[in-house]
């Protein structure tokens, strides 16, 4: 479960700094829950986060970078927190360009990953069918992560 809250995590940092650049509205509510998660993790991984905040500009392993995310959410709880929070607002809000990053993500995740592959890829693969379907009324639904 850590592996795919620190994919959405990054995915959303990803997406919402994309769409920062565009007229599109992101909540400032998500822009916080990014800013504390990226708060949270540089005292765990700063170079993560310097990596992180250097996309979409400089190409950013993404497999990489979500598996530095999951082993400091194992080794902090307050970066576990953090990542859980964003991915749940993310999941109630979910940017309009976060399936696209999510499928990158995904796919860099499996060729990196060993164990639960399958797994990780079911996942990940409800979050970007419900950040795809966005447009439709979600009230009653929600993916688990």
């Amino acid at each position: 479960m850590i592996l795919e809250t620190a994919a959405i995590a990054v995915g959303t940092i990803i997406a919402t700094k994309a769409l920062e650049k565009t007229t599109e509205k992101v909540t400032e509510n998500l822009l916080d829950k990014t800013g504390k998660f990226l708060v949270t993790l540089k005292k765990q991984s700063p170079q993560t986060v310097v990596a992180i905040e250097k996309a979409p500009e400089q190409p950013l392993d993404y497999g990489k970078a979500v598996l530095e995310v999951e082993s400091a959410a194992k080794a902090n709880p307050e970066v576990a927190q953090a990542a859980q929070e964003l991915a749940l607002l993310t999941e109630n809000n979910p940017p309009s360009n976060l399936a696209e990053i999510l499928k990158e993500i995904k796919a860099a995740v499996e060729k990196s990953q060993q164990s639960n592959p399958s797994t990780f890829s079911q996942n990940i693969q409800k979050v970007i069918n419900a950040a795809q379907n966005q447009n439709i009324d979600q009230r009653g639904s929600t993916f688990q992560i």
